[in-house]
Formats: C-alpha cells, sequence, structure tokens
C-alpha cells in the first residue's frame, strides 16, 4: 500500500528526510550534516554533490527500513534562491552560490545604475540586492569564464537534488520569483529583464508549481540506493514556504513570528499586495501568497548579550530576574540592530542600543528590554502589515526563542491576542512532505497538516497591557528615526579610520 509520503529537505547546514503517513504521525526521520563554504570574505558557497549524496544516504536508510514501497511520491525543499550552473548532463560546474553570498557588490550597483528600480519592483516583488541571481551570473562571467561558457542550465538547490532524481529538468515557481527574474504577475520570465541583465531564456528550465508531478525516481537512483524507480516526484517548495504550511498557516489573516536566531514573520493574503518594506512568496497553496520579513538578530542578541555581557549560561535564571523587571525595563529600550537590520527597515548601517540606562538598573533591566527590542521589531513589521490594510487573524510563535514564558507573555500582550505556540514541528522537511502527500491524494484537503500540529500551547493576552507596551513601541521607532543619521556619520567615520570594520 502507499499511503506514505517522502519529504527531503536541503538546509544550510544538513539535509533532511522525513516521512509521513496519513494520520499525522512521522515514521522516519534523518539528517546528514553538510558544511558552509567560505573561501573569501563575503563568499557564501555549498557542494552541490554533497546535497545529492546525502539525499542518496537517507533514501538509502528509507529503502533499509522496508519503507520505500508504501512511499507515494517525493517532495524536495531547500534555501532560496541558490544558484547553481550545471552542464548538460546535469552536474554541477561548481560549488553553489548561496542566497547570502555577497561577492556581487560591483554587479548590484551596475544593475542599479541601469535598470529602472521602481519597474522592477512592479514588475518582480523585488529589488536589486545579493540574493538575486543575476549580479551572481555577471560577477561568474568576469571571474569564471569557463563555468558559463559549459553552464546549460541554472538551477536551485532543491531544483538540482529533484531533477537529478528524476533526470527531468525543472525549477519551482518559489525559485524563479526569488532569481528577480519572473514577472511576479505572469508567472514567466520577463522576456525585458532577461534582455537587461544578459541572461538567455535557454539557460532557465521549465517552471513549475509546488505539488505539480515532474517526474519519476530513475533506475540510476534505485542503482545507487535501491530506494524504488518509478516514484513520483513533486515540484517542491522553497524551505520558508514550506516550514510556513508545515505551521499551519492556511488561511488570510495567519501570521507566524519565528523567534530563531534570526527572527522570521510570514503573513498569508489571498490577494497580491508588494510593499518595498517586504518580501512576497507564492504559498505553496495556489492562489495565495506570503509576504514576509527577517530580522538580521534575534536569539543571536539574546546569545550574545549571555555570552559577552553578563556571562550566564542559564536562560531560566536571566528570565527570572527580568520578571521582576516591568513593562518597559524600569525606562530601557534596545534597538535590536547587532547586524544592522533587513526588513522593514533594509538598514545595514543601523546599529544596536541600550538607550536609558541608570545605575539602578540589573542585567534582569537589560535582559526584559532585549527581550522587549526583539518583539518590538516584529510590531514593526505588524505595522507595515496594517499600512497595507491587512488583518491578522491568528498568530502562531515557534522556534528556540520562543521557549522563553516571559517571551510569549511579551508577545501576547504586546499585539493584544491570543497567540498559539508550536513547540515542536519538524519544518519545511514536514512542509514538503505534505505536500507531496497532497500531490498523491493521501492528504484530501490542506486543513490536514493540522493532523501533525498536536504539541502546542494557547497564550491568552493581558489587553491592560497592550497600550502601555504601544507607548514604549513608539518610543523605539522614534529612537531608530533619530539616530539613524548618527548610524550614517558613524559608518563614514567607521569606514574612514578603521579598515576592520
Amino acid at each position: 500500500m502507499r499511503d506514505l509520503s517522502l519529504g527531503i529537505d536541503i538546509g544550510t547546514t544538513s539535509t533532511k528526510g522525513v516521512v509521513i503517513d496519513p494520520n499525522g504521525n512521522i515514521v522516519f526521520e534523518h539528517s546528514v550534516q553538510h558544511d558552509l563554504i567560505s573561501t573569501q570574505p563575503n563568499f557564501a558557497e555549498e557542494d552541490p554533490n554533497v546535497f545529492l549524496s546525502n539525499t542518496y544516504e537517507i533514501l538509502s536508510l528509507i529503502r533499509n527500513a522496508g519503507l520505500d514501497k508504501r512511499i507515494a511520491s517525493v517532495g524536495v525543499t531547500g534555501m532560496v534562491p541558490t544558484l547553481i550552473p550545471v552542464d548538460s548532463t546535469l552536474k554541477p560546474l561548481r560549488n553553489s552560490i548561496q542566497q547570502n553570498d555577497a561577492r556581487a557588490i560591483e554587479e548590484i550597483e551596475y544593475y542599479k545604475s541601469i535598470i529602472n528600480e521602481e519597474e522592477f519592483f512592479k514588475k518582480t516583488g523585488n529589488t536589486i540586492n545579493q540574493q538575486v541571481i543575476f549580479p551572481k551570473w555577471l560577477w561568474l562571467k568576469k571571474h569564471e569564464e569557463d563555468v558559463v561558457k559549459n553552464t546549460r542550465w541554472i538551477m536551485g538547490s532543491y531544483d538540482f537534488v529533484s531533477t537529478r532524481l528524476t533526470g527531468e529538468v525543472h525549477v519551482e515557481l518559489n525559485w524563479a520569483l526569488e532569481s528577480g527574474l519572473l514577472n511576479i504577475h505572469t508567472k514567466d520570465f520577463d522576456t525585458e529583464i532577461l534582455n537587461a541583465v544578459s541572461i538567455e531564456k535557454s539557460l532557465l528550465p521549465p517552471i513549475v508549481k509546488p505539488t505539480e508531478i515532474i517526474g519519476y525516481t530513475t533506475k540510476e537512483v534505485e542503482s545507487i540506493t535501491g530506494f524504488e524507480s518509478g516514484i513520483p516526484v513533486i515540484g517542491g517548495s522553497a524551505d520558508h514556504i514550506a516550514s510556513t504550511l508545515a505551521m499551519g498557516l492556511l488561511y488570510e489573516g495567519d501570521l507566524l513570528l519565528k523567534f530563531g536566531g534570526a527572527g522570521d514573520i510570514m503573513y498569508v493574503s489571498d490577494t497580491l499586495k508588494v510593499d518595498r518594506r517586504l518580501f512576497i512568496d507564492f504559498h505553496d497553496i495556489e492562489n495565495k501568497y506570503v509576504l514576509n520579513g527577517c530580522m538580521a538578530a534575534s536569539g543571536s542578541l539574546v546569545k550574545w548579550f549571555m555570552r559577552n555581557v553578563v556571562n550566564e549560561n542559564s536562560f531560566d535564571k536571566l528570565t527570572e530576574e527580568a520578571y521582576k523587571s516591568e513593562i518597559g525595563a524600569r525606562g530601557i529600550i534596545t534597538l535590536p540592530y547587532f547586524l544592522g537590520e533587513k526588513t522593514p527597515i533594509f538598514d545595514t548601517k543601523a546599529r544596536g542600543v541600550l538607550f536609558g540606562l541608570q545605575l539602578h538598573h540589573t542585567r534582569g533591566d537589560i535582559f526584559r528590554s532585549i527581550l522587549e527590542s526583539i518583539v518590538y521589531g516584529f510590531l514593526h513589521h505588524v505595522d507595515v502589515l496594517n499600512d497595507l490594510g491587512l488583518e491578522i487573524k491568528r498568530v502562531f510563535i515557534s522556534e528556540g526563542g520562543a521557549r522563553n514564558p516571559l517571551t510569549r507573555e511579551i508577545a501576547a500582550d504586546s499585539l493584544g491576542k491570543e497567540l498559539k505556540y508550536i513547540k515542536s514541528n519538524p519544518g519545511s522537511s514536514l512542509g514538503v512532505a505534505f505536500l507531496a502527500g497532497v500531490s498523491s491524494n493521501i492528504f484530501k484537503d490542506y486543513s490536514e497538516i493540522e493532523k501533525f500540529l498536536k504539541d502546542f500551547e494557547i497564550i491568552k493576552p493581558n489587553k491592560d497591557k497592550t497600550p502601555i507596551y504601544r507607548e514604549y513601541f513608539a518610543l523605539y521607532k522614534d529612537l531608530y528615526k533619530t539616530l539613524k543619521p548618527l548610524f550614517e556619520r558613524l559608518y563614514e567615520v567607521q569606514t574612514k579610520y578603521n579598515k576592520g570594520g
């Protein structure tokens, strides 16, 4: 009986596989580590051959567990928009250039000088930044001519793996969107943009939808792994969108706050709305969209404070001390821009600030202020959604930072909304496994993802506290506006006298 589906996640630090059944159970889970490669400043690469060998290892383990004969379909998810040039035999010609690779500084400035950014944004929903594909391709043209000469296809991380599993060349819709080459309205690569950036359309594979069957596992895969040939493989998903589905975000108005090392925010909309302060992606459910953002520092800021300022290993002890403080941390406001900031301000020159310190303050006050600042960063995104006329109906929170009960309390009280705290979830590997199950009719409706969301807690807000937090939040925003010119000056002076950054 073909009653299971398999999801494979090509992540930044590991390849992960999960097998799920129709009843909301994970019957197999395994991950294989791999490494980021950075040989020069601003370089971020990985070896696509390792993506593939890790995938083969997972398939072999599934075969050894006797589960492959029950697998109805396979989905692959991964980082976007990774750039992998492959030759006509589908072999990678070099390491992948990762989405956070920042080598193409000159190329980005060049394209900004020749492309009307307003028109580009209207067409693509993107800005010209380090994530889009074409500045990196131009860098390759300048520095690795042989690679460019021998490239037959350009594709992403998860597209590469599913292409090699099936022999069918393709890219999934959200890779196409985040490449900066897709017209978001027509859902096809835009000829004018391709001409402007000198990329031939013949280099770009056909675009597929997440649940579309793109091919079947090959005899070659079976000979290497023992995993059966002829199993359907779907188009797959961008990892952050697959994890959005895995968390149960299905309906317009659903909002997810992810308290990870960085802070991610995802909002589901039934209509296409773009705003320069946010990113846009297609939801894995057709005709829905995900407005999203990323705060550069969230949990990483908490860890910095614990390790470098107070030399404290216990979150619980600091949280206990922070509970003895009060809303507003007894007058301390923190700006959490310790790595600059991505959305919604896109200010790489912004810096972290502890504002309002006095001699009576304790480390508990400072710790509480840091927790509040992370929540204020999320609230800043909520303000953008409100500006767009978008209503927030359900709020989910997840990731390691959400384990802190004080963080959950601050978030609920600041938003003035009930929160659903998802305590444990495999994330994107589960999301793409579920998509594979949808494609093979293991799951009849997307709402069945809720079978996997058994471990959660509901946090009720104290709405009497909401207006107090809002006043401090207003100060938080005004503090950034006031300091922004000084951040600019600091950057200029630092650049002038401290070449090391």
